[in-house]
């Protein structure tokens, strides 16, 4: 663990910043409509390249911390960066990029469909995913967590029919979820006395905060069977947030989940125990993919993909070792791009024919053929296929399933990739099926696509798929500063 140097220090704060002071200056110019179209992109194009300084020093030298004013924990609030935030940061920093540049195509019709608040919102739950990345604090985290959930929200809300039923039932779950994480917070202090995930890391915690602050985390990561408001807020979301929520927010309560559970709760686990989590994932994953080849709309079956492949993280902690560590983080980061790349996709096919049910998705080849294959090529790493990144992250959690004789769950990670493709083939189908009268449907509108909504989600399918290729560089940056026993 070092302190960082002079790039990864100034890029820590500032990732968290700019992003939030974007928002205030949205807030005090709402009128300015050039400025709500340009700003969020051009925000992410700016803070895209701090990225690689900062993974650099990681890579090199460790973990970086950041006591902001100058104090340490238990008096200070730290930020930590290890290989794993590195990577949730680069995440959070290209899906901001791609959906600020598809916010700026899509502005004619955006801009009808998002609530009053949508931008400063947006940027404000942006940096607040970056500052929750690098929290290293419960109470901090607690905070950050609420300010993602309503931003999250307000983004849900926009002003389509069902919006605001979807919003609220997202509201109660993201409330519920915060009761009992704070509740974790309260008697985890009462504890240890501290709420640093540091020094609790060598205090140690009794049952009861750790089940709370897990089950908090669960709500919030809309992990099964807490799963309820994802798929309705998913769908009803205007496009850019179904991107954002499912890419972003539930990954952030995800990611935080590996974090308390390779550090904090590294002690608190038993065999059964950490059996019956990853029964759960795995049930999780069936039920979702099960959901997904249900649905007759085209969002709804991404949203269900969401809760299937949520439950991969569950896997973790049964199988520990390096090589599960790698498995899920690049399952995480390759699963936001695609997830992010398919929503942005849907989005695209809403506005060109002004439905997404599958039966009216006929003959859709025939004028969103690159659109398709944006699609086919984000569900082609979901899936496993290789080159792509969701196949090199499924393969190592087979192999980790291998190493650490629980052969069992290498045949279930194998089954669900198989059912991630019958999904993506379905809708694949019905776009493809020969239409009646195809030609004469004035429906079909694809025109009304400028080129940056095709670009956005085109530069993130192609990010999961090449990811996969450079898997060897970011295995050893996953673990480099992590405390998660390495030991199978």
């Amino acid at each position: 663990m070092i302190e960082p140097s002079l790039t990864p220090a100034w890029a820590l704060p500032a990732l968290v910043f700019v992003p939030m002071l974007g928002a205030l200056v949205l807030w005090l110019l709402p009128r300015w409509q050039p400025l709500q179209r340009w700003l969020p992109a051009v925000l992410g194009l700016v803070l895209l390249p701090l990225m690689w300084p900062l993974g650099h020093a990681v890579a090199v030298d460790g973990a970086v911390t950041l006591a902001l004013g100058g104090h340490r924990a238990p008096l200070g609030i730290e930020w930590y960066v290890d290989g794993l935030a590195v990577l949730l940061l680069g995440l959070n920093q290209t899906v901001a990029a791609a959906v600020g540049g598809y916010l700026w195509g899509a502005w004619p019709h955006a801009a009808q469909r998002h609530s009053p608040g949508f931008g400063v919102c947006w940027l404000l739950l942006w940096g607040a995913l970056n500052a929750l990345a690098m929290s290293a604090d419960l109470f901090n985290i607690y905070v950050l967590l609420e300010i993602v959930s309503l931003g999250g929200v307000v983004l849900v809300v926009g002003r389509g029919a069902g919006a605001f039923a979807a919003a609220m039932r997202y509201l109660l779950f993201a409330l519920t979820g915060s009761l009992i994480y704070l509740l974790g917070v309260a008697l985890a202090y009462a504890d240890a006395g501290t709420l640093s995930l540091r020094l609790l890391a060598d205090a140690g915690l009794g049952a009861p905060a750790v089940t709370a602050l897990t089950l908090g985390l669960m709500f919030k990561a809309a992990l099964w069977p807490l799963h309820g408001w994802l798929p309705a807020a998913h769908a009803a979301a205007p496009t850019a947030a179904s991107a954002v929520l499912s890419a972003l927010v539930v990954k952030a309560a995800a990611y935080l989940l590996l974090r308390l559970w390779s550090d904090v709760f590294s002690g608190s686990w038993t065999p059964a125990l950490l059996q019956a989590l990853a029964v759960i994932g795995m049930t999780g994953v069936l039920f979702g993919s099960v959901q997904a080849l249900r649905q007759v709309h085209l969002k709804r079956v991404i949203a269900y993909s969401t809760v299937a492949q949520l439950g991969y993280v569950l896997l973790l902690p049964a199988l520990a070792g390096a090589l599960a560590w790698q498995g899920v983080a690049l399952h995480l980061l390759s699963h936001g791009l695609a997830k992010a790349a398919m929503f942005l996709a849907a989005g695209n096919v809403i506005i060109a024919i002004r439905d997404d049910r599958l039966d009216n998705l006929a003959g859709l080849d025939r004028v969103l053929s690159g659109n398709l294959f944006i699609f086919a090529a984000a569900g082609m790493s979901l899936a496993g296929m290789p080159p792509a990144a969701g196949f090199v992250a499924k393969w190592w959690l087979v192999r980790a399933a291998v190493d650490a004789g629980q052969w069992w769950w290498a045949i279930a990670v194998a089954a669900s990739g198989l059912l991630a493709a019958g999904y993506v083939i379905r809708v694949l189908r019905a776009a493809l099926a020969s239409p009646d009268s195809f030609a004469e449907a004035p429906r079909h509108r694809a025109r009304d696509l400028s080129p940056a909504m095709v670009a956005a989600p085109a530069l993130l399918a192609a990010a999961a798929v090449a990811l996969g290729l450079g898997a060897a560089w970011l295995g050893p940056l996953a673990l480099a500063g992590s405390t998660w026993s390495l030991a199978p």
